[in-house]
């Protein structure tokens, strides 16, 4: 069992476009590493990130290019997340972080209570979450959650200079991790 992600561009009418990344993620692993490829043949490695503790609540996942080259790193802020799930994103050489919140307090809210209800916890949380990620005041980078039966994310880059493959791995870190 392994959970799986499909990178894709998305074409002006919504729909998937190319596929930029491919990783699955295998459970269970003491120490998280997922691993991205340029395509699901699996053959030519993009990036990785990887936990740099086994099972910390506050773990911190360095993201590394294909030659082991250090992208970035993100964490989750264990403390605030109890109310609202918030990461704290920095690119390698940046002097500044970006830090990652959970758009909707009543989602989030929900969702906590959504997990202790022992009648519905064979049913997956279809309820959608956003995440605003922004340095200071200035927007980073968005993730939106689209309603239907397999999980789908909508990612927008809005700083120019933020390294793709870092936004990738965050982006599916919110998915993997976001239970932890």
């Amino acid at each position: 069992m392994a959970n799986r992600y499909v990178v894709c561009t998305e074409r002006p009418d919504r729909s998937e476009g190319e596929v930029v990344a491919f990783a699955h993620q295998k459970r269970m692993a003491l120490k998280e590493l997922i691993t991205f490829y340029t395509d699901e043949s699996q053959r030519e490695v993009l990036f990785t990130f990887k936990a740099r503790q086994v099972l910390d609540l506050g773990a911190t996942y360095d993201v590394l290019d294909a030659a082991g080259t250090p992208i970035g790193q993100f964490r989750k802020d264990f403390r605030a997340s109890l109310a609202r799930s918030t990461w704290h994103l920095r690119q390698a050489g940046a002097s500044a972080e970006t830090t990652g919140v959970e758009r909707n307090v009543a989602v989030a809210v929900v969702r906590r209570v959504w997990d202790f209800l022992p009648l519905v916890d064979f049913l997956p949380f279809a309820w959608p979450y956003h995440f605003d990620f922004k340095e200071g005041d200035r927007p980073v980078m968005t993730l939106n959650k689209r309603l239907g039966i397999r999980d789908r994310y909508v990612l927008d880059i809005e700083a120019p200079g933020l390294d793709r493959r870092l936004a990738i791995a965050q982006a599916v870190a919110l998915d993997a991790l976001q239970s932890r």
